[in-house]
């Protein structure tokens, strides 16, 4: 059966109106610092989790993205105010797709942060090399911290630093295996492809130039899926929009909120 707790989650600023924000596999709400210190500068309240299996948010026996979209509900019916938006990164992406689908009077406003809109979206050998960067380290014995630092360079753009790429690659090293896997398992997973075109709330679809995890080009398919979508890309920059083009990204996603939640 599954667990009715209310994940693990940090609450910022005050207001009517909330952005919640849910990270990527290689994530957790800590590495979200900067964009909640830029969203509460111009008034949002900010409620950021701990996905299932992530920090102290425990591990249910069976995560997919449907159960974590069901957990995002009961965290959001806890925790709403009068007007809601949703950011949500990679499988953070992933979850808010399915959330809305579920759920789809809750939100006003959803940003789609280097996600897709299914797991199938580069064919079968992207797949395969997907998995096996992710999960294979563990299999071999490494721990996340030894690995999973190196390989998130390799999927930000060339010569990518400062001080918020620092904090997020900080973050990464404290992620349990167990809740990753799980996680990784549970993306893989999602191939719900037709979700993204029952998304009636304003979107934005940004993306970053070099990703490959999840390609602009699959973004800006998906911003003209839904039916009220924009899309940004982001120049010269990878997977990390919000660390590796700070002033850009959050300038982008500020705009937008303040047009779609006033």
């Amino acid at each position: 059966m599954e667990s009715n707790r209310i994940p693990d989650y940090s609450v910022h600023g005050e207001g009517d109106t909330t952005i919640f924000l849910l990270h990527g596999a290689y994530g957790s709400k800590e590495y979200w610092r900067y964009t909640i210190e830029r969203l509460t500068a111009v008034g949002y309240r900010v409620v950021a989790w701990d996905a299932p299996g992530y920090g102290v948010s425990p591990l249910p026996k069976n995560v997919t993205i449907t159960s974590m979209a069901h957990a995002l509900a009961r965290l959001v019916d806890h925790t709403a105010t009068k007007r809601n938006g949703l950011l949500g990164h990679s499988m953070g992406g992933f979850v808010a797709q399915k959330f809305c689908d579920l759920y789809p009077d809750l939100l006003k406003a959803l940003v789609l942060s280097s996600t897709a809109h299914t797991f199938n979206h580069s064919g079968p050998e992207w797949q395969a090399e997907f998995m096996k960067t992710r999960v294979g380290p563990l299999t071999q014995g490494r721990k996340i911290s030894e690995y999973a630092p190196d390989l998130l360079k390799t999927m930000m753009g060339p010569g990518t630093g400062g001080p918020v790429v620092d904090h997020v690659l900080y973050n990464i090293k404290l992620m349990a295996a167990e809740g990753f896997q799980a996680a990784i398992k549970a993306t893989s997973e999602y191939l719900e492809d037709d979700v993204i075109t029952r998304i009636a709330i304003p979107t934005l679809c940004i993306a970053g130039e070099l990703d490959e995890t999840c390609p602009s080009r699959v973004l800006k398919v998906m911003s003209g899926l839904v039916k009220q979508g924009e899309f940004h890309e982001l120049k010269n920059t990878g997977h990390f929009g919000f660390a590796e083009r700070p002033e850009e990204y959050h300038r982008v996603v500020l705009d937008f909120f303040k047009r779609k939640l006033a």
